[in-house]
């Protein structure tokens, strides 16, 4: 049976005690040096004649702030912070694991420089761009709407690849393709096409950073097999853990934030989480 453990740590500190070869999957999406706070309010609507909004049947309602949820996102080293953890990382990968690192293009060329160095460039696999479209509109750049996802192998020519595991997307031009093709779909390339977590779907933990439960369905899916153990030192809402566990993998989620360790508790009581906290030095994967 899968287990999760969720730690409530700081991160290295923990990522150093743990054995080598101890995880087949490593999925972090860490801080992206924004250098601003992140932050997400948790709103709920009430019955006021006298509220801010109009709702179905010319209803008026109430906005409350019912919870703000933050963290600093600045680093002056940012690859200073990075490297120690990526280090370990890659010593705890099993021989056919593989690091997935989660960013977006304020760092991740000099992210894949430092990789290179630590991995071997020959273990890089796969640069992934998941592209989303929400939001407003820059009227000086290009507007910035994917995130850049690394793939690094700990063996390059043996690697966790389950081909027929991969969730199948439809063509954009069905007619071309013939009926048969059009029914099957065909499988998605570096270039993910997702949309973000609905801020008013079910999903939605108001987390700040929340990542789609799809995105990280696929990446486990694919880069693992069933038994395996998965490893999310940055965790934040949980989503790999609820992933992992969803298709027969165990997952150890970690991070040092009281209010994600929350989230997360909550999120996933139904797979019946063991948690830890750091002054327990029995803390184990």
């Amino acid at each position: 049976m899968p287990t999760l453990n969720i730690h409530h740590a700081e991160n290295l500190t923990l990522l150093r005690r743990w054995p080598d070869a101890s995880f087949e999957l490593v999925y972090i999406d860490p801080p992206f040096n924004t250098g601003r706070d992140q932050s997400r309010r948790r709103l709920k609507t009430v019955r006021d004649d006298d509220g801010d909004r109009t709702g179905f049947g010319g209803r008026r309602y109430r906005t409350e702030e019912i919870g703000r949820q933050a963290f600093a996102d600045a680093f002056d080293d940012y690859l200073a912070f990075l490297e120690p953890r990526l280090r370990e990382a890659h010593r705890l990968l099993t021989p056919t694991g593989s690091l997935m690192l989660h960013l977006d293009f304020r760092e991740v060329h000099y992210a894949k420089v430092l990789l290179d160095g630590i991995f071997g460039r020959d273990s890089f696999v796969n640069e992934i761009i998941w592209s989303y479209d929400y939001g407003g509109r820059s009227k000086k750049r290009w507007s910035p709407k994917h995130d850049n996802i690394l793939w690094y192998a700990r063996t390059p020519d043996d690697y966790t690849y389950r081909y027929d595991d991969i969730d199948r997307i439809p063509y954009m031009a069905p007619g071309l393709v013939g009926p048969e093709k059009a029914a099957r779909g065909k499988t998605p390339t570096d270039s993910w096409w997702h949309t973000i977590v609905s801020p008013t779907g079910k999903e939605r933990t108001g987390y700040p950073t929340q990542k789609p439960l799809g995105i990280l369905e696929r990446i486990i899916r694919v880069h693992s097999n069933p038994g395996d153990t998965v490893l999310d030192f940055f965790a934040g809402s949980g989503t790999t853990g609820e992933a992992a566990m969803k298709h027969d993998r165990s997952a150890v989620l970690v991070d040092e934030n009281p209010e994600a360790i929350e989230v997360m508790v909550q999120r996933l009581a139904k797979f019946e989480p063991v948690v830890h906290h750091e002054d327990d030095q029995r803390a184990s994967a």
